[in-house]
């Protein structure tokens, strides 16, 4: 009897040791596991971080993009850009007017305050104008870094020659290089203001915008894209251009009468279909291709300062 209990007790004492030696093993593997597991997320993260390993850790061209326009918040311009930018960046930011801001150029608001409504994450409008939307952004929301690119835009309507210097679309990219952001401006052209080609907007931003984000353009300057109102099967080449003269040529008051027996006057620019030099944005769109126009801050006339230098 004694003898049954002692060969008990020493099967129970061997079936812990059994089951420590189990139990020491498994741990054993469980912390080379989540060693190795952590090498991997540190390796990962390091490579992260080095610039030209950036596109195998990414599969998007772009940490992050600023979008803003002069249509305002809601216009459809914009939601095209957000579609196409979505395919190019990690993160899309909209910072936009709250309605719409047409030709205020590169004007900020320097005499009211400026109001901002968050529409959702990242998403954002501003009681101001394409200008302040940069300003806005760059300078107070986007805590976490500057945007890698602006984009201004779609604009309903191409912005051609010397009309670029009204354009908000083209005065919020200015506002980005301003600030030493790389910026592009794009503009739909149309023919019938109801049914403006978005489509094609979509399809050739997407190419043009990736072709040109990586270039060195960027540093006095920025882009000012133009797409022909034509389907995209129809469109010829990208051709970088010059900003030629453009269509507009006057500035006109329409005045009138309210209910209120009050005098009101609106101003609208003129335009009129006339030639412009060849490898101008004109020329370019009226022949079916995309327009890309490197516009700088500079704007002397050397050739009248050399004229009035030498008396």
């Amino acid at each position: 009897m004694r003898q049954n209990i002692r060969l008990c007790g020493l099967c129970g004492l061997a079936v812990k040791i059994f089951l420590l030696a189990v139990w020491l093993q498994f741990r054993r593997l469980i912390c080379l596991g989540l060693k190795s597991l952590f090498l991997i997320f540190c390796s990962f993260a390091y490579l992260r971080e080095i610039p030209f390993l950036s596109m195998t850790t990414s599969s998007r061209l772009l940490s992050k993009v600023l979008l803003t326009n002069d249509d305002g918040f809601d216009a459809p311009g914009l939601r095209t850009l957000t579609e196409v930018a979505e395919e190019l960046a990690e993160e899309v930011w909209i910072v936009a007017p709250n309605h719409d801001q047409s030709g205020t150029s590169h004007s900020i608001s320097l005499h009211s305050p400026l109001r901002v409504s968050q529409k959702d994450d990242r998403r954002y409008s501003v009681s101001g104008t394409p200008g302040d939307c940069v300003a806005m952004a760059v300078r107070h929301l986007m805590v976490s870094g500057k945007p890698d690119l602006i984009l201004s835009g779609i604009n309903r309507g191409a912005n051609l020659g010397i009309e670029t210097v009204f354009s908000g679309t083209v005065g919020a990219a200015m506002t980005g290089l301003l600030l030493g952001i790389p910026s592009m401006a794009l503009s739909q052209a149309f023919s019938d203001r109801n049914a403006v080609r978005w489509d094609t907007a979509r399809t050739l931003a997407l190419k043009v915008i990736s072709q040109f984000a990586r270039g060195g353009w960027s540093q006095n300057s920025i882009l000012n894209i133009n797409f022909p109102d034509l389907p995209v099967s129809e469109i010829g080449p990208i051709e970088l251009t010059a900003q030629g003269t453009g269509l507009m040529d006057d500035i006109e008051v329409i005045s009138g009468i309210d209910p209120r027996s009050l005098e009101y006057h609106w101003i609208r620019l003129q335009r009129s279909a006339r030639e412009d030099a060849a490898g101008s944005e004109t020329a370019a769109i009226r022949s079916g291709r995309v327009s890309v126009t490197p516009l700088e801050f500079e704007r002397t006339n050397y050739a009248v300062l050399a004229s009035l230098q030498a008396g």
